[in-house]
């Protein structure tokens, strides 16, 4: 019995150091902390190494909180801000705050100046749309994305600090279920729209 206890508790002790190297350490010599790896629109991603990495928190000229390089909220943030000047009423917070669990589907959401959507929705996603991932075991900060291209039956998104392996470019499946448009992951609570963007039909 003994000698079962000494292995879960060493089995433990080296799940918990090598997911903390994972996520705390650059594995990846490919690229340096900070190079641009993409862009989508004249906007750069910029590599961020280990997901936990933290650099210097980013500012506009005029003190607006982008966030902390480079993580995946700053690029969304800054993407906002170069593309449309826009600027979110709550600076602050992780990646599944900027979605309100209490607001309805199409609702404007305060905090963060966009309207909301739900997933499933109404509204099929658009190019420019903030998804928005919930956390979970590995990643309780959630992640937030932008939609770079949307077909019948999928989305792409572009992201900074997936991981130090993982893509800038990630697709998903988009589904019709009756009225509504759902995005095949059960991690994506919604997305995020400018007002100017929403097509009036």
């Amino acid at each position: 019995m003994r000698r079962l206890l000494l292995i879960a508790i060493l089995i433990f002790v080296f799940l918990f150091v090598a997911i903390w190297i994972v996520k705390n350490v650059n594995l990846n010599n490919k690229f340096q902390i900070g190079q641009a790896i993409d862009s989508l629109n004249g906007v750069k991603v910029y590599y961020n190494g280990a997901v936990d990495n933290v650099e210097a928190r980013n500012t506009t000229k005029d003190g607006y909180n982008l966030g902390l390089k480079y993580q995946c909220v700053e690029f969304i943030k800054r993407y906002y801000y170069e593309r449309f000047l826009h600027k979110m009423p709550d600076s602050y917070g992780h990646a599944k705050d900027f979605f309100d669990l209490n607001l309805s589907d199409s609702s404007f959401n305060t905090k963060r100046g966009l309207i909301q959507f739900k997933n499933p929705s109404i509204s099929k996603p658009n190019v420019e749309d903030i998804i928005i991932l919930k956390g979970n075991v590995f990643n309780r900060f959630g992640h937030v994305a932008i939609v770079s291209k949307v077909t019948e039956n999928k989305i792409e998104i572009i992201q900074q600090n997936p991981g130090p392996f993982s893509n800038s470019r990630e697709d998903f499946q988009l589904l019709k279920l009756g009225n509504k448009w759902g995005i095949d992951n059960e991690s994506i609570l919604g997305w995020l729209r400018k007002d100017s963007l929403v097509k009036h039909e």
